[in-house]
């Protein structure tokens, strides 16, 4: 069967911009600083992402001394965040791998308790029509696509975008996601890098080219593919900078 993702492997620039990603990441992962030691810059970099994926959808980032953290959008990404380090982010991998929409309900859950008045609204997607359809053909392809692991995350972070399956903390939930196709598929085993503060500098493109993404038209979906790759390459380089210090 041809791969339904191949035609976006095949646009201009599409596997280049993947490669590098991969070469990054990779990279990262051989710092002396995370060859033993990467769960300290691990959990750095889960910190890191959950504030910025807090401020993209305009929550705060401050981190409160007490610990006590009143804004419902940080504190729901912080603990996704949570959820995506150390043993619960192998267990969540781990459920991501055999059943992705258990995963997503996982996520949302934590991402929006403090967001939502009816407790059963949570980890359910919307009964919009189509909602379900387009999310049981998002798991097909994630699960059967053998695109570069970068194209994947894309895909899988921008139709989630667009969709907006819960109708809250859509966006923390989707930037969760790709770090657990990157986890999950080997891109970032160890879910160093923080992308998601290379698209909170470029927050107005970023939801720009999401809006494009969701038109369906191939020159924005591959639009949409470079700037996730640039992310995950960014993002690299965030995590360099946390190994550096870790290593200073």
């Amino acid at each position: 069967m041809t791969d339904p993702l191949q035609p976006l492997v095949d646009l201009p620039g599409v596997r280049a911009a993947a490669d590098r990603a991969r070469d990054a990441l990779a990279e990262v992962h051989r710092h002396k600083a995370n060859r033993r030691g990467w769960p300290t810059t691990a959990a750095e970099a889960a910190v890191r992402a959950a504030r910025s994926s807090a401020a993209i959808d305009g929550g705060s980032t401050e981190l409160p001394a007490d610990g006590q953290v009143g804004d419902p959008i940080l504190a729901g990404s912080l603990r996704v965040g949570q959820a995506l380090d150390g043993d619960a982010l192998r267990n969540l991998v781990g459920t991501w791998q055999r059943a992705p929409l258990q995963a997503l309900a996982r996520l949302h859950l934590l991402a929006a308790a403090d967001l939502v008045a009816d407790e059963a609204a949570l980890g359910r997607p919307r009964s919009d029509a189509g909602v379900a359809e387009r999310l049981d053909l998002l798991v097909q392809t994630v699960l059967g696509s053998r695109a570069p692991a970068p194209v994947i995350a894309a895909v899988v972070h921008g139709e989630l975008l667009a969709l907006r399956p819960f109708g809250t903390a859509d966006g923390v939930v989707a930037r969760a996601a790709s770090r657990l196709v990157a986890v999950s598929s080997g891109l970032d085993p160890h879910s160093l890098g923080v992308p998601e503060v290379f698209w909170l500098r470029r927050r107005q493109a970023y939801l720009d080219a999401v809006t494009a993404f969701g038109s369906g038209a191939a020159d924005a979906v591959g639009s949409w593919v470079l700037l996730c790759c640039a992310a995950l390459e960014d993002g690299a380089r965030e995590a360099t900078s946390i190994a550096d210090s870790a290593s200073g």
